[in-house]
């Protein structure tokens, strides 16, 4: 079993998802008493959403670099970067490190694929659904069209995840306003709904809906075990 890397804490909440998600998937695999072999460097988010919300991108991309130095240093194998809004500075990472990122946008436009999907839409933070760096990947990698929320719903979405989802507050009102902006999606001709923030797996769950969920935290937390799992080369 290789080690996984992981960077959480953006937040705590969805880093013990995918700490939870790992270890129930390598126990499934391997046997009852079995766990995955990780390490997790868990920043303060606090002056991480300082940055991000004051465009200071490359202070943030320095934590991220001496997170990913540390994991290396113990010992991980890859790193799995536990949020999508900060895989803006995949490439901080990879230039750190000598060990690879699991990207993750991948697990999610294969899993597009697998299911016959050529249309997605996106849900996400403001600087996830609005910039590039995810739906950039989804369209070149794996040849999705991606449809992002009007400009009121993606308001709604980024403030349910940092007023609500990041701090461990659930309401059923966002919820049903978030089902709501999903529809909307549908209509325009998304044929699945990428869950492209950690948090949004916390709220939106597949039994509370009829429409296919691309959730990236399950996605990219089983990437991560096919890693630690997969027979290394001779």
């Amino acid at each position: 079993m290789r080690t996984i890397g992981l960077i959480g804490g953006m937040s705590w909440q969805s880093s013990a998802e995918y700490y939870r998600i790992i270890n129930e998937a390598v126990q499934a695999r391997l046997g009852p008493l079995r766990s995955a072999e990780m390490l997790m460097f868990s920043v303060d988010f606090g002056p991480i959403e300082r940055a991000q919300h004051e465009g200071r991108w490359d202070d943030a991309g320095v934590l991220l670099q001496q997170a990913a130095k540390r994991l290396e240093a113990g010992g991980a194998e890859c790193v799995v970067l536990c949020t999508n809004t900060m895989h803006k500075l995949a490439s901080f990472i990879e230039d750190a490190v000598a060990i690879p990122l699991l990207h993750v946008a991948d697990p999610v436009g294969e899993a597009a694929k697998a299911h016959g999907i050529t249309c997605v839409g996106l849900l996400g933070t403001a600087f996830t659904m609005e910039q590039d760096f995810i739906k950039s990947r989804l369209r070149e990698k794996f040849g999705l069209d991606v449809l992002v929320p009007d400009a009121a719903d993606r308001e709604v979405v980024h403030r349910v995840i940092y007023d609500e989802l990041c701090v461990g507050i659930v309401k059923d009102t966002s919820l049903a306003a978030y089902q709501d902006v999903m529809a909307r999606l549908v209509s325009r001709g998304a044929q699945a709904i990428v869950l492209g923030c950690t948090e949004i797996s916390l709220l939106v769950k597949p039994e509370d809906n009829d429409l296919l969920l691309l959730d990236t935290t399950a996605l990219h937390a089983s990437a991560a075990v096919e890693f630690a799992l997969r027979t290394q080369p001779q």
